[in-house]
């Protein structure tokens, strides 16, 4: 009778606990936004950290003041780049001619001519397919109202989500151990100290870590801003500052980086001929973005993340390469940070074990 009192007890607490697991991942999906505004405006106070700093020891502000003062530096950098990219928006809207169809028609035949002549294709068959295909008549009108409901949906969610970011930012930059502290709550009396001391480490190695990162993205940026000056293409330092910002996204962003700037190169002389101007232009300024991502990649980046984060280029490859395979382009971005918080908290608790000692040697 007390063993099958046993086995029940044991299978209803583990059936328990089972519930309780997918309790808890269920509510961890459902608010999935917030812990994303968390982990944003985590990343906002790493960032403004040593401007607080700088504020409180070198100008002796207090430390509300400084507080203050850097959230109004990092929203007005937000709203100066979102101002940025107005000017490239009316420009391309303006040399695509989204305001008239019959215009865009008549660019994209001429830009398709081209083309064809350049490459030596047949220009009656290439002429005859491309009205058979009739592509913009088959253009469906109603996704222009459909996209404007969307367009002001997603700005309301993002001026919550906007609010959200800063409203929490504000208050971990000026309590600096509130995550810490909220934390600790799930953690044991016995390993307080040690878990306290790990914190203390992950913040100062993120906080170089995320000023590395804007390190590798001005250098990007005034490379790709000097080619395509010299070029003469149409909102350079807009196009440079974004291809340079999605460098943030490893492999994955340059890629795309690298596509946009060919298709912004090629549609800011839409009007030009394509061999003579287009096609030339056009392959300089990508080997242009090659040079920059080549100076990336073996110099840059390196350098930066192996001096931020305390690991070799080899070992951010590898964990960079091994994220991506098992979370993709999400894993991607968070690999770095999250590996460098693990090799700290392994550092602490694990510190006699062999693998763990020579991982994190430098740290």
């Amino acid at each position: 009778m007390n063993n099958s009192n046993s086995i029940t007890n044991g299978i209803l607490k583990a059936l328990a606990i089972v519930v309780g697991i997918f309790l808890l991942f269920f509510f961890l999906y459902k608010i999935q936004s917030v812990l994303v505004y968390i982990a944003i405006a985590a990343v906002l106070s790493l960032i403004g950290r040593p401007i607080v700093g700088i504020l409180k020891s070198k100008l002796k502000f207090k430390n509300t003041f400084a507080v203050i003062i850097t959230m109004l530096i990092l929203i007005g950098l937000f709203v100066g780049l979102v101002l940025m990219f107005i000017p490239l928006i009316i420009e391309q809207g303006r040399n695509l001619s989204l305001l008239n169809i019959e215009e865009l028609q008549g660019n994209i035949e001429n830009l398709y001519y081209q083309v064809s002549e350049y490459f030596a294709i047949n220009n009656l068959d290439v002429e005859q397919s491309f009205k058979d295909s009739n592509l913009l008549s088959k253009l469906d009108y109603s996704i222009i109202p459909n996209f404007l409901n969307s367009v002001i949906s997603g700005f309301g969610s993002f001026s919550i989500g906007l609010f959200s970011v800063l409203f929490i930012a504000f208050f971990l930059l000026k309590d600096s151990h509130l995550l810490e502290q909220g934390i600790l709550i799930l953690v044991p009396d016995s390993e307080e100290t040690r878990s306290k001391k790990s914190f203390d480490k992950i913040k100062n190695l993120l906080s170089r870590y995320f000023i590395g990162l804007i390190f590798q993205i001005l250098i990007l940026f005034v490379i790709y801003t000097i080619v395509l000056l010299v070029f003469g293409i149409k909102n350079a330092i807009v196009i440079a500052f974004l291809c340079a910002l999605l460098n943030l996204v490893p492999y994955v962003g340059p890629l795309i980086g690298g596509i946009l700037m060919l298709i912004l190169t090629m549609t800011s002389n839409i009007d030009a001929s394509f061999s003579d101007v287009i096609l030339p232009k056009t392959i300089y300024v990508m080997i242009g973005f090659v040079f920059g991502q080549l100076v990336d990649n073996f110099f840059s980046q390196p350098q930066i993340f192996s001096k931020a984060t305390k690991a070799h280029p080899l070992e951010i490859f590898l964990v960079i390469l091994i994220a991506g395979i098992l979370f993709g382009v999400i894993g991607l971005i968070v690999a770095i940070p999250t590996y460098t918080a693990i090799k700290v908290v392994l550092k602490e608790f694990l510190s006699e074990n062999k693998i763990v000692k020579q991982l994190t040697k430098d740290i």
